[in-house]
């Protein structure tokens, strides 16, 4: 196994920047992969992926230097396990609100004797360091506990799902929110993975608000998603090409 360089990103105080895949195409997937990300994640949780596709998928992201990164559907050490065992070099962890769930996390992805992790590795020591726990903050609750959930070893970064965030707030769902509650909580999980040396991520709306997380200090950063640019580009196209015939 390789050097994470996700996780060198971080050590070395730089942002790693990523976008999610939601498509479940293993051919978007390599493209997006030849962009230049510093890693992708296969969302298993919210979008139509299978485990199969997602192996694909982690497989030709791989191949091109990418760290692939998966979402699991669930806290789930049997999830987690499947996509690690299919090649993904960090999970994503959804709805971690307590210390016992970040724990639980953590097992799922370290071999014995710092967790309960089977199979997928000739060196699981090796691969206990180059895997990337990443627990995801999503609700009011995770923010006020979260001292107690990054204090939690083995933890290696955080990811904010906004808009799940908002809804727990009772506060708008909108890209790049800017709500003074919603503000103030993505500010106060920043701070605690500054005090407890986790590196402090978030998904984002777009590029506009990417460059000012990475100035604000974030260090895992995901700038869009694969039909968010997909769509974007169709429109443009198309746009252009009909103005030129008007």
């Amino acid at each position: 196994m390789g050097p994470n360089t996700v996780k060198r990103h971080w050590a070395e105080g730089r942002p790693a920047l990523g976008a999610r895949l939601w498509s479940a195409s293993p051919i978007v997937a390599e493209q997006m992969a030849h962009a230049g990300f510093d890693w992708l994640y296969v969302d298993g949780e919210h979008s139509p992926a299978d485990i199969l596709a997602i192996v694909r998928m982690i497989r030709v992201i791989a191949a091109t230097g990418t760290i692939p990164i998966a979402r699991a559907p669930w806290n789930d050490p049997a999830e987690v396990k499947r996509v690690l065992d299919g090649g993904a070099r960090g999970v994503i962890i959804p709805w971690v609100n307590t210390a016992a769930e970040a724990e639980r996390a953590v097992a799922a992805c370290r071999y014995p004797p710092r967790g309960i992790r089977r199979g997928g590795s000739d060196d699981p020591a090796k691969a206990d360091d180059e895997i990337a726990c990443i627990v995801q903050i999503e609700t009011i609750g995770a923010v006020e506990r979260i001292d107690e959930i990054l204090s939690v070893p083995g933890v290696d970064a955080t990811f904010i799902g906004q808009s799940d965030l908002a809804v727990s707030m009772g506060v708008p769902v909108v890209g790049d929110n800017r709500h003074p509650d919603h503000v103030a909580a993505c500010a106060e999980v920043l701070a605690g993975a500054l005090r407890h040396g986790v590196a402090p991520g978030i998904g984002c709306s777009g590029e506009e608000e990417a460059a000012r997380r990475v100035s604000e200090g974030w260090k895992f950063i995901g700038i869009g998603a694969d039909g968010q640019y997909i769509a974007r580009g169709a429109r443009r196209a198309l746009a252009m090409v009909r103005a030129a015939g008007s």
